[in-house]
């Protein structure tokens, strides 16, 4: 994704518009990225929960999850929502075992992976 001139950060996950996927996309604007969520790990924990979501705020990116693993082992989902008047996210909300929310579109996702864990 590229934000400006020499910023092209690489989130763990994107949810694009489908009008922007084409066989040459090497990068995706900010206005056709719906969703970002990033996978925080011990290397990434700042970037992910500063400085990764100030950019992505400051270029218009409307939703914004943080995925981050619990002293348990288990996985809570951090959700934002832009606040497009002062370009800053909101939270949303806090998910352990199952993410439901509303992008547009309904979305029910269960967090438990110890389900497919083979």
């Amino acid at each position: 994704m590229t934000l400006g001139l020499r910023q092209r950060p690489e989130p763990d996950v994107l949810l694009v518009k489908r009008s922007a996927l084409t066989p040459s996309i090497t990068s995706f604007k900010p206005e056709d990225v719906h969703l970002v969520i990033e996978v925080v790990s011990d290397e990434s924990r700042e970037r992910d929960r500063t400085t990764k979501s100030l950019k992505y705020s400051g270029a218009g990116i409307k939703h914004f999850w943080r995925v981050e693993q619990e002293e348990d082992g288990k996985h809570v989902v951090y959700t934002f929502e832009l606040v497009p008047v002062v370009r800053a996210y909101a939270p949303t909300g806090i998910h352990r075992g199952r993410l439901k929310a509303d992008l547009g579109f309904p979305v029910d996702l269960d967090l438990d992976l110890d389900k497919i864990k083979g």
